[in-house]
C-alpha cells in the first residue's frame, strides 16, 4: 500500500507567511533584474553603451539573477506544497512550455554574463540585453498562463481531455493578460526606484530611474485596475475581504512613495514600498482561495507536524539570505 503523501508538515498559516515572505523576495529580485533591463533597454541614458552607470549595472545583472532564481525555489515549493494537485494539473497542460523556461533561463543566464565582459561591444551589448529581455518575458508569461489556469479546475479539466500533447496555452487569456502585465510594469517601477538608488549621485541615471518608478507606477495602477475589474464573480466576495483594504492602503503608500523618491528620501520611501508591495502579494494569495471555493479549501488538509524539515530549512534560509546580504555589502561599500 502506498503511504499517504497528502498532508502538511507544519500548520497552512506557517507555510503561507514562509510563502509570501520568500516570494517577496523572490520577486524583489526579478524586479531589480527584469525592470532594470527594460530600463537600460529603454532608458535615456548619455552614451548608453559607454555610461558608467550604465555598465555599473550590467555588472549586477548576472548576481540579480542568481538571487532570482535562488529566491524564487522557496516560494514554489511552497505553493506547490498547499496547491499540488491544481498546479501540477495545469503545468501538465502547458508541458513542453512549462519544460522550456528552464532552458529559456539558463540561455538568459548565459548572455546576461556574456554581457558583463569588458570586451563587449556596443551593438553586442544591446543585442545580448534584448535576448535576456525576451528570455525573461517569455518566463513571465508562462508562469501567469500556468498559475492563473491553476485556479480553473473546469477549464483545465476540458482541455486536459481535449488534448493530452502538453503543448496548449490557457485560452482564458482575459484572466491573466492583465495580471501579466501589472507584473510586469510593477517590475519597470522597482526597476526605476533601484536605478534612482544606485544613480542618485548621477543626475542622469536619477532622473531616469524617477521617470521610469513615476510612469511604471502609473502603467501598474491602470493595469491592477483592469485586473480588478475584470475578476467577475470573484469581484464581490473580494470586496468583502480584507483584502481590498490592502488594495487601498498599497495605492495609497505607492503614491506616497513617489514624493519621499523624488526627494532622495530613499529609507522612507523603500519602506513605503516594501509594505505596498507586501500588500499586494497577500492580495494575490487571497484572490488564489477566493478562485477555488467550491473546488479545494486548503485548511481541509492534514496537518502532521514534523518540525525538523522546516528548521533545516529555516537554517539554510537564513543562511542564504546573510550570503546575499554580504555579497551586496561587499559591491556596494566603500572601495579603493
Amino acid at each position: 500500500m502506498m503511504p499517504d503523501s497528502n498532508f502538511l508538515s507544519t500548520p497552512l498559516w506557517l507555510i503561507e507567511i514562509l510563502h509570501i515572505v520568500t516570494l517577496s523576495l523572490h520577486l524583489i529580485a526579478m524586479n531589480f533584474l527584469f525592470g532594470g533591463i527594460i530600463i537600460l533597454l529603454f532608458g535615456n541614458f548619455d552614451d548608453k553603451w559607454n555610461n558608467p552607470f550604465v555598465q555599473k549595472y550590467i555588472k549586477l545583472l548576472p548576481n540579480a539573477m542568481a538571487m532570482t532564481v535562488t529566491f524564487g525555489v522557496a516560494p514554489l515549493l511552497f505553493v506547490q506544497l498547499v496547491y499540488s494537485k491544481q498546479i501540477y494539473a495545469a503545468s501538465i497542460i502547458s508541458g513542453w512550455l512549462w519544460l522550456m523556461i528552464f532552458v529559456v533561463v539558463m540561455i538568459a543566464y548565459y548572455f546576461l554574463y556574456a554581457l558583463s565582459f569588458k570586451q563587449t561591444t556596443a551593438i553586442r551589448q544591446k543585442i545580448y540585453l534584448s535576448i535576456a529581455f525576451a528570455c525573461l518575458l517569455y518566463v513571465s508569461y508562462i508562469y501567469s498562463s500556468v498559475f492563473a489556469l491553476a485556479e480553473k479546475p473546469d477549464l483545465y479539466k476540458l482541455l486536459y481531455a481535449e488534448n493530452q500533447g502538453g503543448t496548449i496555452i490557457n485560452p482564458d487569456v482575459g484572466s491573466y493578460l492583465f495580471r501579466w502585465l501589472h507584473m510586469v510594469t510593477g517590475a519597470v517601477t522597482v526597476g526605476g526606484f533601484f536605478v534612482a538608488f544606485i544613480g542618485r549621485k548621477n543626475e542622469t541615471a536619477f532622473k531616469v530611474g524617477k521617470d521610469f518608478y513615476l510612469w511604471g507606477m502609473v502603467a501598474a495602477i491602470a493595469t491592477g485596475f483592469a485586473y480588478m475589474m475584470g475578476l467577475g464573480e470573484l469581484m464581490k466576495p473580494f470586496m468583502k475581504s480584507p483584502a481590498i483594504w490592502l488594495v487601498t492602503i498599497s495605492f495609497i503608500l505607492s503614491l506616497g512613495s513617489l514624493h519621499f523618491l523624488f526627494k532622495k528620501r530613499f529609507a522612507i520611501a523603500s519602506s513605503m514600498l516594501t509594505v505596498s508591495f507586501i500588500a499586494m502579494i497577500y492580495t494575490r494569495h487571497v484572490l488564489r482561495k477566493l478562485s477555488l471555493v467550491g473546488f479545494y479549501d486548503p485548511s481541509e488538509m492534514t496537518v502532521r507536524i514534523a518540525w525538523s524539515p522546516f528548521l533545516f530549512f529555516l537554517l539554510f534560509f537564513l543562511l542564504m539570505v546573510a550570503t546575499v546580504w554580504y555579497m551586496l555589502r561587499l559591491y556596494f561599500g566603500k572601495q579603493e
